[in-house]
């Protein structure tokens, strides 16, 4: 051992010795520890309390809270007057939940899929319309063989001739669909697996065609990526400048 370290570990000895002396005598508990994570969850989260589901707030809803705490309500939620006296006390801040129709970008969807993909589709459709999209259902109608290219390319020319907003196709893996979507002028069809990928290719690449593996993900995941997808829009200059760079390569191509 160098002099060097011996001299580092007796500094820390003396150190932990003195912390030491400050502890009370007689405790038998463990010192307490700082669980930095849960203080990284606490502040990334966007409330620290939900009470979003219910009409009326209570003062035992309410109960516990620090002082500044961030309440999650509903937008028209109501408060018994014990329950407004502790907001006002202990500054707390009401967040108001924004509603699922609120948040749609879009009004109209054209979908379609093939037969590995129809039950998906048919649970999208009720789906959609729970949230107040006009779907139009391009097929296909049952469990029998079909192509897909045939539904993707109904569901392309739909969005490329303007006649719906957007459009989803659900094939075994969303990949085929999106080869087939992508032949038709002014669509840009993008496979997504996660609602991440689903708001990223919206928001930087202007995706209109979004295409869905019914083998890929379970129908709860597909919904929060079509939810995620449908709720986001390309809005930033420098993203609108690049899909533009996309259009113009699409030109020059075009007979």
């Amino acid at each position: 051992m160098s002099d060097q370290t011996k001299e580092t570990r007796e500094r820390v000895q003396a150190l932990v010795r003195e912390v030491l002396k400050n502890v009370p005598a007689g405790t038998d508990s463990e010192p307490e520890h700082v669980v930095v994570n849960s203080l990284q969850e606490k502040f990334a989260r966007e409330w620290d309390r939900d009470e979003s589901s219910k009409q009326l707030i209570t003062e035992d809803d309410l109960r516990g809270l620090d002082e500044g705490a961030r309440v999650r309500v509903a937008d028209n939620a109501k408060f018994t007057p014990l329950a407004s006296d502790i907001v006002a006390e202990r500054r707390l801040q009401l967040i108001k939940k924004q509603s699922r129709q609120d948040s749609i970008k879009v009004k109209s969807v054209a979908i379609g899929a093939d037969h590995g993909g129809f039950h998906v589709k048919e649970e999208l459709k009720q789906f959609l319309n729970g949230l107040g999209v006009q779907v139009r259902d391009f097929g296909t109608n049952s469990t029998d063989a079909v192509d897909y290219p045939d539904f993707a390319h109904a569901v392309a020319r739909s969005v490329g001739e303007g006649h719906v907003d957007v459009g989803i196709i659900v094939d075994g893996a969303g990949i085929g669909s999106a080869m087939a979507a992508n032949k038709v002028p002014g669509v840009r069809a993008a496979a997504c697996y996660n609602a991440a990928l689903a708001k990223n290719s919206r928001e930087h690449n202007g995706a209109n065609v979004l295409t869905l593996g019914s083998g890929q993900n379970s129908i709860d995941e597909i919904k929060q990526i079509v939810e995620a997808w449908i709720s986001t829009e390309l809005t930033e200059e420098r993203h609108k400048k690049r899909v533009n760079k996309i259009n113009t390569i699409e030109t020059q191509y075009k007979k």
